[in-house]
């Protein structure tokens, strides 16, 4: 990579967790005192030519993917092996069809429009204020598991203070009926909620971040793991 001032200036963060700006590998391991690892070489070459917005932005395409490849495997499982599936259900005399599972799915991709891609859009600068970095080094791996743990943690706990104020009876008739539609859960039910619901139940997935900052990396892997796990949760 050449100093070309079109191009993203990569930032390492030091010893004493000051900004450095360098613009080549060499000027990276010579910084940091060690050959830079595969994975570290492969952000520094992905990231070179994009702005922290837009590797931010990254969460758009992985929401929707998580959205749809998740409850995609669970329908395809029940589709083969029905028998197999259904013993595991907690409702397994009640079935949806395949129109009902579609029309449920482009229910969560309008959700996805208009009020989670909105609401990815404008955290960004809540995110580079509480300090998620795109920097080299890549965290460890043991960083990166703790702050998991932490994250998933905080979400539960946040999550449970928040699924009981919306079973109250004002916010359960107005905002939290929309996501018991349904009258047994479903993976693609997932997002199936209110606009409001969707935003409620966003804070503790972006509380534990905020509170126990990490790596954007970090950050991709614990939303997808936080869909996933929510997923999981819905498949009934």
């Amino acid at each position: 990579m050449t100093a070309n001032k079109t191009l993203h200036t990569n930032f390492l963060i030091s010893r004493n967790h000051k900004m450095m700006p360098f613009t080549s590998l060499q000027e990276v391991e010579t910084a940091i005192g060690r050959s830079l690892t595969r994975a570290e070489t492969l952000w520094f070459n992905y990231t070179a030519n994009k702005s922290d917005y837009v590797l931010y932005c990254h969460n758009i395409p992985l929401v929707f993917l998580l959205s749809t490849l998740p409850p995609l495997f669970y329908l395809v499982m029940e589709l083969i092996f029905p028998n197999y599936v259904a013993s595991y259900k907690l409702q397994p005399k009640i079935k949806f069809s395949l129109y009902d599972k579609f029309t449920c799915y482009l229910g969560v991709m309008k959700t996805l429009l208009l009020t989670v891609v909105p609401m990815l859009l404008a955290s960004y600068p809540l995110m580079k204020m509480i300090g998620i970095r795109t920097s080299l080094p890549l965290p460890s791996s043991m960083e990166v598991i703790s702050q998991l743990i932490m994250y998933f943690i905080i979400d539960d706990y946040a999550n449970y203070w928040i699924h009981r104020l919306c079973h109250l009876k004002w916010m359960y008739e107005n905002i939290h009926k929309v996501h018991h539609e349904y009258s047994a859960p479903m993976g693609f039910a997932t997002l199936h909620a209110h606009w409001m619901d969707v935003i409620l139940f966003g804070i503790p997935s972006f509380l534990g971040p905020a509170l126990v900052p990490g790596h954007m990396i970090t950050l991709f892997l614990w939303l997808a793991l936080r869909e996933i796990e929510s997923v999981e949760n819905h498949s009934g």
